[in-house]
């Protein structure tokens, strides 16, 4: 994956409290703790997995961990904001590296669909674990998913009507907008299903197809 042009360097997330004061390592720590958590979501369950078993896993005391994060759905929402933001972080990178109109946005999807592939784990634990999530946040997470195919909308709406680009109205753009979206995690959901018949490659070219029939 190329990498992103002029990108800040992250940040602590200022919605979880922490009692580390230096913001750098509250990132790097709580990265490494994230990753220690997947993992263990998806070998025993959002419900199975204790808070000393991540901080084992993570290599932390449980005094350590609660440094960081002050709870498992502490945990669980910042899991959820870390999928979304390697999502948007593929899109955006497609968008900047890719050069034409239909074939800027062909390579968006193929980067959006990729990293769906990659992190298919990750997408389908999201949305098993998301209804465990405390109201504010599950609010949260929904308005993260809708921020990537706000990416995609307004990708279109940059798009239409400039050199072959057909003029899109604001009801197609969203309709597209949302398959691109929906296709790439389908891949995600049904792929136990779809790799009986498709690899990643051929199912991106088909649903690159569909998607750009709709619009040409």
């Amino acid at each position: 994956m190329a990498k992103g042009r002029n990108r800040k360097p992250p940040v602590a997330d200022p919605e979880v409290p922490t009692q580390i004061k230096n913001p750098e390592l509250v990132q790097e720590r709580r990265r490494h703790i994230i990753d220690s958590t997947v993992t263990l979501f998806i070998a025993h369950g959002y419900h199975k997995t204790t808070t000393r078993m991540i901080a084992k896993a993570a290599g932390f005391s449980i005094g350590s961990l609660y440094e960081y994060v002050s709870s498992k759905e502490d945990l669980l929402y910042l899991v959820c904001k870390t999928i979304h933001e390697e999502v948007q972080k593929a899109v955006e990178e497609a968008l900047s590296d890719s050069v034409g109109d239909k074939e800027r946005l062909a390579e968006v999807i193929r980067q959006y669909f990729t990293v769906c592939d990659n992190m298919s784990d990750h997408i389908l634990l999201m949305y098993q674990v998301t209804q465990f999530l405390p109201q504010k946040w599950k609010e949260r997470v929904l308005v993260n998913e809708l921020n990537i195919t706000d990416i995609f909308i307004t990708t279109l709406g940059q798009m239409s009507g400039k050199k072959n680009f057909p003029v899109l109205d604001t009801n197609i753009r969203n309709l597209v907008g949302h398959n691109i979206s929906v296709l790439g995690q389908m891949w995600a959901f049904r792929r136990w299903h779809l790799k009986k018949y498709y690899t990643i490659d051929q199912y991106i070219a088909i649903q690159t197809e569909f998607i750009l029939g709709l619009i040409f």
